[in-house]
């Protein structure tokens, strides 16, 4: 595994890649998050590590020119969760796609050429599970009762409830 970069930034505002032993910009920071190498950036002043401060500058930076990923209502909704209860499993729920979204694609690119529509049900089918691992995840932190956790009586007089209306609509119609 990798030992991660340090970067140092200085009062003066410029960082320092203590690898190279230069300075780089922010564009060079970038280009080190695209190759994977991982980084922590430290203010020289107080230590304090500044790496999410740097890369949301590098984010704001991509989002201000060309093709931005976040529309405004995306961004609304995720100012949203800031400071509310679901705040931390909204972060784990975000970074859990992240990575799942990296890993499938990285194994539809390494596996295109055996069968495409193969691979292609195959990653429909896992996203499937996993979707619904994660949003019942999430219910139960967010206090819904789920599987084992429901009880079964009172799940069949509602459906026996719903049925009865069903009925009733059907009735209706004629």
């Amino acid at each position: 595994m990798p030992t991660t970069r340090i970067i140092k930034k200085y009062p003066n505002r410029r960082l320092y890649d203590t690898e190279v032993s230069r300075y780089i910009t922010v564009a060079d920071v970038r280009d080190l998050v695209m190759h994977c190498v991982p980084l922590r950036v430290v203010d020289t002043a107080n230590d304090a590590d500044i790496t999410r401060a740097i890369l949301l500058q590098i984010m704001l930076e991509e989002e201000s020119g060309g093709q931005p990923l976040f529309s405004a209502t995306m961004l609304a909704q995720i100012i949203r969760f800031y400071g509310g209860t679901l705040q931390g499993l909204f972060t784990r729920y975000l970074e859990d796609s992240l990575d799942l979204f990296a890993k499938q694609q990285q194994q539809i690119q390494e596996t295109w050429c055996d069968n495409p529509l193969d691979v292609v049900t195959r990653t429909t089918q896992r996203n499937v599970e996993l979707w619904a691992d994660l949003q019942q995840d999430f219910l139960r932190a967010a206090g819904f009762p789920l599987g084992s956790d429901r009880d079964p009586a009172k799940d069949r007089a509602k459906d026996r409830a719903k049925d009865k209306e069903t009925d009733k609509d059907k009735g209706k119609g004629r």
